[in-house]
């Protein structure tokens, strides 16, 4: 990499995450953004009474899409009621867009265009909302429009029974009309990743899970008790076992699947963000925040239509590596989102396999044995939840305050998979 002004990233506060349709479920995605947003600038971890100042830049994203809300990055400022003088803006890449607003930020950042950015996003899964079929939406707006009741009137008795088609939202690919689960179905058979290991890989999540939310780990990460109508993630089982989930029936593929609810990740609500800053901005932040810094980070693309839609870190990963001068034993810490324990399992897998990584990253470098044992060691989406465009920000702030109390030069990598075949890494450095 050419040198380029330090970026720093700083843990950002979130909210309790929730199953869909349960705790957080009369909460919008404006209603569940606010509060982070307000916290994390006013008034939280040693913030003085006027708040952070100097905020640049704030991105947002949400990947569900609403009829209410377009910009969500100027939205969720504005009914934050923070400085309407700070510009905004959204971005959307899936399950990594909190992440793909991160590392937008770090690239101005480490061009010298901003000091301090804001970066986050949301899900509402409970809030999401229906579409009318394009005919009915026409006719309704036509007589909407209409000049007087008569008219509009004449506009109405044109609306038919097929009309009244609705638009649900699927997490479906519209590449190829499968669903994720379905997809990574395909990359378990494709890679045979059993369904024992895919159990005990999530079983290890939630224990790693309530291990550190009883060791206090997320208290710092999370928002002010009493915000919302929990104040903690209530997806994590921590008496849940092996046996247990292999009770569970095939969510996907009834016949021959290996992927179930338990070892994939819910839907849920939730709200997530973190800071990018350069050393000036870092400035602007209390002392007390850990700080990491942000050394490079890769985007990788697949065909969902001919690969393995998740797969995609697989070849970024690599890419990453080989242009730092890295192998996988130098990354002391793993956090890969686990959209389920399969596509986790797929990705070591084929990083393990060298002849693979060449053909695919056109990485020829010896990157050495993967070191499984050093992969989310506080837990991971499996357990924690999945609000897509939150997560990467919830991801990142997790990382970096693992990093931090790491020796300086201590290295992470941060890998999130996304639909439509995309793969999103970032590498991280403790800097003591």
């Amino acid at each position: 990499m050419p040198d380029r002004p330090d970026v720093y990233l700083f843990p950002g506060l979130r909210s309790p995450f929730a199953k869909i349709d349960r705790e957080l479920d009369d909460l919008n995605a404006l209603k569940l953004s606010v509060p982070v947003i307000q916290q994390s600038v006013v008034g939280s971890r040693g913030v003085g009474p006027d708040g952070i100042g100097g905020i640049d830049l704030v991105i947002w994203g949400s990947v569900i899409p609403t009829l209410s809300v377009s910009n969500w990055g100027r939205e969720v400022w504005l009914d934050a009621g923070l400085d309407p003088s700070v510009p905004a803006l959204t971005i959307v890449q899936q399950c990594a867009t909190s992440m793909a607003a991160a590392t937008h930020a770090a690239a101005q950042v480490g061009v010298g265009r901003l000091d301090l950015a804001l970066c986050g996003g949301v899900e509402s899964m409970s809030a999401t909302q229906v579409g009318l079929s394009r005919s009915f939406s026409q006719k309704l707006r036509r007589a909407g429009q209409a000049g007087s009741p008569v008219d509009a009137a004449k506009e109405l008795v044109k609306l038919r029974p097929s009309d009244l088609r609705l638009g649900i939202p699927a997490i479906e690919e519209r590449t190829t009309g499968k669903s994720m689960g379905q997809h990574t179905e395909e990359m378990a058979q494709d890679w045979e990743i059993p369904r024992d290991a895919q159990d005990e890989f999530a079983v290890a999540s939630h224990h790693s899970t309530a291990r550190a939310a009883a060791d206090g780990f997320f208290r710092p990460l999370l928002v002010s008790p009493g915000t919302y109508a929990v104040d903690g993630d209530t997806i994590p089982r921590p008496d849940t076992s092996v046996e247990a989930l292999a009770k569970l029936r095939p969510a996907f593929d009834r016949e021959r699947g290996t992927l179930t609810a338990g070892n994939s990740s819910p839907l849920t609500d939730g709200a997530a963000c973190c800071w990018i800053a350069s050393a000036t901005g870092a400035e602007r932040l209390p002392a007390s925040v850990p700080r990491v810094r942000v050394l490079d980070w890769e985007v990788a693309a697949i065909d969902p239509r001919t690969e393995g839609l998740l797969i995609a870190p697989a070849i970024a990963i690599p890419r990453l590596l080989a242009r730092n001068g890295l192998t996988y034993a130098d990354i002391v810490l793993w956090e890969i989102h686990e959209a389920f324990a399969a596509q986790v399992l797929c990705t070591i897998k084929a990083l393990e396999d060298g002849s693979w990584v060449r053909e695919k990253s056109g990485v020829d470098a010896a990157l050495g044995a993967f070191p499984r044992d050093r992969i989310n060691p506080n837990g991971g989406s499996v357990a924690i939840g999945h609000p897509f465009a939150a997560t990467g920000a919830r991801i990142l702030s997790q990382a970096a305050t693992e990093l931090a109390g790491l020796p300086a030069g201590s290295r992470c990598v941060v890998s999130i998979c996304a639909a439509g075949g995309l793969g999103h890494v970032t590498l991280l450095e403790s800097v003591g």
